[in-house]
């Protein structure tokens, strides 16, 4: 099924409603990701705050049936139903909204996943209804600027100390304990690389991660068959693996930005617990 022309002529339904500004096609079909899993995400911007009417007639329209439907929450209204045999997530934001979330994102540097998801969203989505202004949002996070890419680098950078524990975890085989710390450390790593290669973090939990490596040129040398070994083989190599992938992103970070003092980050990074004599 072709999921752009489906997410097309629902977004048709959509834009007869005089409230909606623009319709966005947003996720993985927007990045032409998608596989037999996918679903359709559609970003809505009204100028008005929409009723339930507003919102469930075009779910009828589509003859969709209702999974989730959410009220009014952290100034998004969001649904999701099943229509032609595929899944739709539904947000809904203000016009207003919008813009001023974007402006948090590239004037004030806000480093809020959610916020950049938005900022992702637009800057990756396929305007299919509402051209002018979703040009004028696009342009407005076209440019991903070196502040944000900066604070996203602090904000990662520490490791807690919890990873300074993973000899013991591994010895005592506190397993739990040992791969959430981890995943954690594997989180701030992605988190460091969209910053580095300043892209707008697109998931906040990074789904799509080999697709998003791909899409990067500031990396470790096979960084997402490293990553996976990491997860995946035994764990006395993954803790191997970590710390040299850490040691490279720091490098990484020298080469781009070599007036960032790193020193105390990289100490902390590689400080082992020692054991009790």
């Amino acid at each position: 099924m072709d999921l752009k022309l489906l997410a097309e002529k629902v977004s048709e339904v959509y834009a007869q409603n005089s409230k909606i500004e623009a319709v966005l096609l947003g996720g993985s079909v927007s990045r032409k990701w998608n596989d037999e899993h996918s679903d359709i995400e559609l970003f809505l911007f009204w100028k008005e705050p929409p009723t339930n009417e507003d919102r469930k007639n075009p779910i009828q329209t589509v003859k969709g049936k209702i999974i989730d439907f959410h009220p009014f929450e952290d100034e998004e209204w969001s649904e999701t139903y099943v229509a032609h045999g595929v899944k739709f997530e539904i947000s809904s934001f203000l016009t207003s909204t919008i813009k001023k979330i974007l402006n948090a994102v590239v004037v004030d540097f806000d480093i809020d996943f959610d916020k950049q998801c938005l900022a992702a969203a637009v800057h990756d989505g396929i305007p299919l209804y509402g051209i002018n202004l979703l040009t004028e949002l696009k342009n407005k996070v076209k440019d991903y600027p070196k502040e944000l890419s900066i604070e996203m680098i602090k904000k990662h950078i520490n490791f807690g100390n919890r990873w300074n524990n993973r000899d013991a975890l591994l010895e005592r085989q506190d397993w739990l304990m040992l791969y959430s710390v981890i995943v954690s450390v594997q989180t701030n790593l992605m988190a460091i690389l969209f910053g580095l290669n300043r892209q707008y973090v697109h998931h906040p939990a990074f789904k799509w991660q080999r697709r998003s490596l791909e899409t990067m040129t500031k990396i470790p040398k096979d960084a997402y068959q490293r990553l996976s070994s990491i997860l995946l083989g035994h764990p006395r190599d993954g803790i191997n693996e970590m710390e040299k992938i850490i040691e490279e992103v720091f490098q990484l970070i020298t080469n781009e930005y070599p007036l960032l003092n790193l020193s105390d980050a990289r100490d902390k990074a590689l400080f082992l617990r020692p054991k009790n004599e």
